[in-house]
């Protein structure tokens, strides 16, 4: 999970936030509390993505992998987790399994069609609509004719009950939490959605859209 600077929070909120997500071990380990270990995700990667299926003969990327929370859940040699933040990724590379490069998502230092599906979980909403459409594109490159795009992204709580929910969002380091139609919107031409649907990790509610690269 990415963590990228943009945010409405007031300074010192903001620096408080900034100090932490500067420490991959306490910012994985607010996000593993606030997320019940991540329960929700993983369930769906597994159903979706089917990592384990066809070893060997698939590669994925997880596109701004942040710590590398997500790593375990593919093959380690068929997993490369990309990350424009190089603390992030220094920790990943010495804690988790697979291959981590530091790396814009507007940028991909890799060549055409080189992977069979994408994880792209709670990043968009921190980029804005210019930079995400580029960084879709970019992914669009280098997955291949018809690979599966796994898009989590958060979402406004549904539940207006959902008041820890509400605050983390508020709290959230992402100033582009986007609706269902806006997240379409974004995709564009270049992927179909397969299906969608809402899932709650935690307190945090996501929207998850199954995407097949045209």
């Amino acid at each position: 999970m990415s963590d990228l600077p943009m945010t409405a929070n007031p300074v010192p909120v903001q620096q408080a936030l900034d100090g932490l997500s500067n420490s991959p071990y306490l910012w994985n380990s607010l996000r593993w509390l606030v997320e019940a270990g991540y329960r929700g995700e993983k369930a769906v990667i597994a159903r979706e993505l089917a990592p384990f299926a066809d070893v060997g003969k698939r590669r994925f990327l997880d596109f701004g992998c942040g710590t590398g929370a997500f790593a375990a859940c593919f093959p380690a040699q068929h997993y490369v987790g990309i990350d424009p933040a190089t603390v992030y990724i220094q920790f990943a590379g010495r804690t988790r399994t697979g291959s981590y490069l530091a790396s814009v998502g507007e940028q991909l230092p890799f060549a055409p069609a080189s992977f069979d599906a994408a994880l792209v979980l709670g990043v968009l909403h921190h980029l804005s609509d210019d930079v995400a459409g580029a960084a879709l594109a970019e992914l669009h490159r280098v997955l291949r004719a018809g690979a599966t795009l796994l898009v989590i992204e958060d979402v406004p709580p549904p539940d207006q009950w959902n008041v820890a929910g509400h605050a983390m969002h508020w709290l959230d380091r992402g100033g582009h939490i986007r609706s269902d139609a806006d997240y379409r919107t974004l995709f564009g031409s270049g992927y179909t959605v397969v299906r969608s649907y809402p899932m709650r990790s935690g307190i945090c509610d996501y929207g998850v859209y199954v995407l097949q690269r045209s």
